[in-house]
């Protein structure tokens, strides 16, 4: 395990991220374009936040929406402004257990749903397809903000949870007010996915390839946690989390759902399982890359060993108000539990783009 850590460091944050970053914008039809990094966050807007501090949100609600029965943190003043923060894989909402009371405390009603096939969140039918495309990951979050009766928010979120928040800043602008996006630019166009990268830019892609095996299947179901542990270190290499943090969320992977529809995000987005037609409108838009007009602050880490992008490379698919930090100390890709502060000032800060 330690020879694959450091093996990923090594690709990552040599010439091999190089490669990787100029494939995957191949993918998203980007070219490079001139940027600069706005100044430092606000220290001021919160008070002291620690990673860490933090274990539990308490009571965690349930509310019918769409097709799902979804579980959901809700911190805060019922009557301030809604931040939505949506987790990735393979986390849950406790990527957020600081960020949230910081928000809250500030005045902010914070909004972390379990994404479809995590934690308390279920399907209404058995019947239901479990689908992990893109876009209906989009729509249980408008479905979700609909049952709570929420028309506006501001969105933070990472890895799926960033895809998710910018396919909804794209395709309904008017639901959101200002977006918090970690790795920027995040959508999937699958006719691109199945196309060949350089051989080390797949390799950091192992689990799409080891999930599109019944092997793999099998592997994830028997190992889920032993597995995602890996991804947590190898995707954040220099984050010290101990066992505890990731028990907490590793029950989240205990959903009767949680192998199905990480299995089929996978595969999807490499062409080796379908969408379902009713959605295919939407995902002809997506793969267009739309270009992001809310206001938007994105976030990187300088120790994220998960492939991504630099960020001249989306720079130009925000067209509204713009900001970029680029977090250093050896910040891994669950940055919003790494660096709780810095994700809870950019969440304030792109909220006052938006005044």
């Amino acid at each position: 395990m330690t020879q694959e850590i450091n093996l990923q460091r090594r690709r990552l944050f040599g010439a091999a991220a190089a490669t990787a970053g100029t494939a995957m914008a191949a993918q998203l039809g980007l070219s490079a374009t001139a940027w600069a990094q706005s100044p430092g966050l606000d220290e001021g807007a919160l008070g002291k936040v620690m990673p860490g501090v933090h274990t539990s949100f308490g009571q965690i609600r349930q509310v019918q929406a769409g097709l799902l029965d979804v579980g959901y943190a809700d911190v805060g003043p019922a009557d301030g402004p809604v931040v939505i923060l949506l987790h990735g894989w393979p986390y849950d909402i406790h990527s957020f257990v600081d960020v949230a009371p910081a928000l809250a405390a500030a005045g902010y009603r914070v909004l972390v749903p379990y994404l479809r096939g995590y934690g308390s969140t279920r399907f209404l039918s058995a019947s239901t397809v479990r689908n992990g495309q893109q876009a209906v990951v989009a729509l249980d979050i408008i479905a979700f903000m609909d049952a709570l009766n929420i028309d506006r928010a501001i969105f933070g979120a990472f890895d799926w949870g960033a895809r998710t928040a910018c396919i909804i800043a794209a395709q309904w602008p008017q639901r959101v007010k200002a977006l918090v996006s970690v790795s920027g630019y995040l959508m999937t166009n699958v006719d691109a996915g199945r196309q060949p990268l350089p051989p080390q830019a797949e390799l950091d892609w192992w689990y799409q390839f080891y999930l599109a095996t019944d092997r793999g299947v099998a592997g994830y179901e028997k190992y889920r946690k032993a597995f995602n542990r890996l991804i947590w270190q190898t995707a954040s290499p220099r984050w010290h989390f101990d066992d505890a943090t990731y028990a907490r969320s590793a029950a989240a992977f205990d959903n009767p759902d949680h192998v199905a529809i990480v299995v089929h995000n996978y595969r999807w987005r490499l062409g080796l399982a379908p969408g379902q037609t009713q959605y295919d409108a939407l995902e002809q838009r997506l793969g267009s890359f739309p270009v992001i007009t809310v206001p938007t602050i994105t976030l990187e880490g300088d120790a994220n060993g998960a492939p991504h992008l630099d960020p001249a490379l989306y720079r130009k698919r925000f067209a509204g108000p713009y900001a970029h930090h680029t977090l250093t100390g050896g910040i891994g890709h669950n940055l919003p539990q790494e660096a709780p502060r810095e994700f809870a000032l950019a969440v304030v800060e792109a909220d006052r783009l938006s005044a």
